[in-house]
């Protein structure tokens, strides 16, 4: 009789317990990364008050005569799955999906989060402002990012600033038309004589430089023709495509330089070549340009031929050549409010590798290093964890990436309250990479719900309360009984 008491007590505790986690689920109903628990059953030690008995010659066995003696908690598992992505608009905040935990640290004591709530302090540092724990990641050295190493606390201060750097690499890629037309004839009438003269070439590598008082009339050979009043024009090359890249010298001055792209050799089956110079006139090594402040600056490079394939492929030539600039009156100042000098630019490679040559438009485009100094505008984070600062002077560079922690059973993590886990005997150690390492996804401007189903957990309650009340019904037959049995003896 007493044992059924026994079981009927030990099913209210356990229901009583698996009300408790269903109670602490639906609170945190909207907890930031929140995971739901829940409490699995398992009987408890049976009495067994026959044993089975193996089959006879004659007699067949007896199964085993035993008695629950109630009902314990198995478990309270932590359910891992992931939360629906809620879209906040703050570009600090990040959504974890996937096996995964954002990495925090306060002194020696590592803790794991899914609340990616992060903002960034008075002094820089990227925190979880609820408690002020370090958010960790890998720091970037001038913009360049290394995640091999130990992780450490993520700190960008407001109003970073950038120094100004010298050009010393441009590159160009694109493509360059293999079918622009060359000079086939060029007509020159000299008007400087009483008498007008008329000079007609078709003779390849004939050079006739245009004035207004020696205008040229220059054919093409796609049939068209144009009189230009300046310039030099030979026939058998090409009308020069002109590019422009800005180049910065030591204290961040940009100066804009032309480079002229021109076909000089047209073969069918050697392929063609094309002649870069710093001014159309191809023999020409320096050239000076005029600044916005009316200084002028000197641009020296020696020509360059690129040879390509008939495939259309870059094949040989002074594809790497190298340019310089120098100041024509004097030092250069620095930009913005300090004055200094800077003696000149030397561009040490400029690599035409990539460029192809095929029949359509002319896309040819350089880019190169260096830049203004800068102060450090705004930072973004991307679906890798890479934090990228944007500067006023438009360059844009990794700062800090932020590191993700993997756990073979991250269900066996220890909860310590405002959403923080620590590593249990059966978590496993924590594997920290990036999350494309982890095969995880970070989803920036939002933060991850919880994972609490409000339906299953209405479901469970009821089915928790029923079970409740019939274990509740067990102790009071049971008290019913033993007063049966009591009265017997009045």
């Amino acid at each position: 009789m007493m044992r059924s008491l026994f079981s009927g007590v030990s099913g209210l505790k356990s229901h009583q317990t698996r009300m408790d986690v269903i109670g602490n689920n639906i609170a945190n109903v909207n907890t930031t990364g929140f995971k739901s628990s829940r409490t699995t059953f398992a009987d408890t030690l049976s009495q067994t008050l026959t044993g089975a008995s193996s089959p006879q010659d004659n007699l067949g066995g007896t199964n085993p005569k035993q008695i629950g003696l109630g009902v314990g908690v198995a478990s309270i598992d932590l359910l891992f799955t992931d939360g629906s992505v809620q879209s906040t608009g703050k570009n600090t905040d990040l959504c974890l999906s996937g096996n995964g935990l954002f990495v925090v640290k306060q002194g020696n004591q590592t803790y794991y989060t899914r609340d990616g709530a992060f903002s960034f302090d008075a002094d820089g540092n990227y925190v979880l402002p609820s408690s002020g724990l370090y958010v960790q990641g890998w720091m970037a050295e001038d913009g360049v990012l290394t995640s091999t190493g130990a992780v450490t606390n993520i700190s960008i201060p407001s109003g970073k600033s950038m120094a100004a750097k010298a050009t010393t690499k441009a590159t160009y890629t694109g493509n360059i038309n293999a079918a622009s037309p060359t000079i086939s004839s060029m007509t020159q009438v000299d008007n400087t004589a009483t008498q007008a003269t008329t000079t007609t070439t078709s003779t390849a590598g004939t050079a006739y430089t245009a004035t207004a008082q020696k205008p040229v009339t220059v054919k093409m050979s796609d049939g068209t023709s144009v009189t230009q009043t300046s310039g030099t024009y030979t026939v058998g090359y090409s009308n020069p495509v002109t590019t422009t890249v800005t180049f910065y010298d030591e204290l961040g001055n940009a100066h804009n330089v032309p480079l002229y792209f021109t076909k000089t050799a047209t073969s069918s089956t050697a392929g063609n070549t094309w002649t870069v110079s710093v001014l159309p006139d191809i023999t020409q090594s320096s050239t000076t340009i005029t600044e916005d402040d009316g200084s002028t600056t000197t641009v020296q490079m020696t020509s360059a031929q690129l040879k390509f394939t008939t495939e259309g492929k870059l094949l040989s030539g002074s594809s790497s050549p190298s340019l310089k600039l120098t100041n024509g009156a004097g030092p250069w100042t620095s930009t913005g409010t300090g004055t200094g000098s800077s003696t000149g630019v030397d561009v040490s490679t400029i690599s035409f590798d990539t460029l192809t040559q095929y029949s359509g438009s002319s896309t040819v485009n350089g880019t190169a290093d260096g830049n203004a100094a800068g102060t450090l505008a705004s930072v973004s984070v991307d679906a890798s964890g890479v934090i990228t600062g944007t500067y006023t002077n438009g360059v844009r560079q990794s700062e800090a990436q932020v590191a993700v922690a993997q756990f073979t059973n991250a269900s066996g993590l220890t909860k310590t309250g405002n959403s923080l886990y620590q590593e249990s005997n059966n978590s496993g150690t924590a594997n920290v990479k990036t999350a494309a390492d982890l095969g995880v996804t970070i989803t920036p401007s939002a933060l991850e719900m919880s994972n609490v189903d409000i339906a299953n957990e209405f479901s469970d309650m009821i089915i928790t309360q029923r079970g409740f009340q019939s274990n509740s019904k067990i102790i009071t037959v049971g008290d019913e009984m033993l007063e049966t049995l009591i009265n017997m003896k009045r």
